[in-house]
């Protein structure tokens, strides 16, 4: 498979040579940003799905805020989850178990409660409902009046999240316009609204995959097991391994094969894939992401491949 990778090859040489001395400069924005959104905004939440690159951004929340007198949660915003009812497991009980360890407040708002509203409708059944999302998110901004959301996107992740800045204004319909977007000269962002309008803000914008795996190494953030390698099983379905899930079942004439694999990004079920990998530590993931030759998302995330132009598009129209 295009994302596996031969790390035993790296050893000797990576490790004398790989540093992390850069993780400094952005873990300092990182914090500048999320405390910026304090400052600026009269609603923030931070989104927050128990992922990988959310899990990043709460540990830098932790440290840009502290704890409060009593010992509470100093964070002074609530995180938020979009569930689409079809996200792993083990990511949704990893979510409520940091929420609880932190004391902070967790809002969940669910796609299927849309759904029961009328406000999503899905073509068929199988349908994936990862882009619908979006209304769900709308929904919640709605409801809550939030003027800011802080996501994990990352610029490296795929060609439309590359071009956005890390203040995303958002207009009274959440769209995003890429044309119309506002400078950040200096790192001085401009944070001024319109009723009904937003922003998406991306505090790990300038970060990469290597940077999120290595931070993680040396901060030793706790992750949901199935980012480290793992039994599963799966099918060859368009070059991807497909889990093979209720969601997800093989297809006629597919051979169901058990493969030791990672998830390199947990999203819905029915659009997330693993890679093969026997990675077992942070440090292992750092060595096999030095190797790999595809992003996260192209390796990994099946509604990514209908178009050059699908996330574009997407975001367009709401999404994170």
């Amino acid at each position: 498979m295009n994302a596996r990778t031969d790390t035993a090859a790296l050893l000797p040489s990576q490790r004398h040579r790989l540093s992390d001395a850069h993780l400094d400069a952005l873990e300092e924005e990182t914090i500048f940003i999320l405390r910026e959104v304090a400052a600026a905004f009269e609603r923030p939440a931070l989104l927050f799905s128990g992922g990988k690159d959310s899990l990043v951004m709460l540990r830098c929340a932790e440290k840009a805020f502290g704890t409060k007198a009593d010992g509470g949660c100093g964070i002074p915003y609530p995180l938020l989850m979009i569930d689409t009812g079809h996200n792993f497991p083990e990511v949704t009980d990893f979510r409520d178990l940091r929420a609880r360890e932190l004391g902070a407040e967790l809002i969940v708002r669910s796609v299927e409660d849309s759904m029961a509203r009328g406000s999503v409708r899905l073509a068929h059944p199988g349908e994936s409902r990862n882009v619908h999302q979006s209304v769900t998110l709308l929904e919640a901004i709605e409801e809550f009046g939030f003027d800011a959301l802080l996501g994990g996107a990352r610029r490296d992740e795929e060609k439309a999240r590359a071009k956005e800045r890390i203040f995303s204004h958002r207009d009274s319909f959440g769209q995003w316009q890429p044309k119309a977007q506002r400078p950040e000269l200096w790192t001085l962002f401009n944070t001024r609204l319109q009723p009904g309008e937003h922003f998406r803000v991306f505090p790990i914008s300038n970060w990469t995959e290597l940077d999120v795996w290595q931070y993680i190494a040396r901060e030793r953030i706790a992750l949901p097991a199935l980012y480290y390698t793992h039994p599963r099983q799966v099918v060859q379905r368009k070059g991807l391994w497909v889990p093979v899930t209720a969601l997800t079942p093989a297809r006629a004439g597919e051979q169901i094969e058990l493969r030791q694999v990672r998830f390199r990004t947990v999203g819905d079920i029915s659009c997330t894939c693993p890679v093969e990998s026997r990675a077992a530590t942070a440090a292992d993931i750092v060595l096999e992401t030095l190797a790999a030759d595809m992003s996260e998302r192209g390796a990994t995330r099946m509604d990514d491949q209908t178009s050059e132009a699908s996330m574009e598009k997407r975001k367009k129209d709401g999404y994170f």
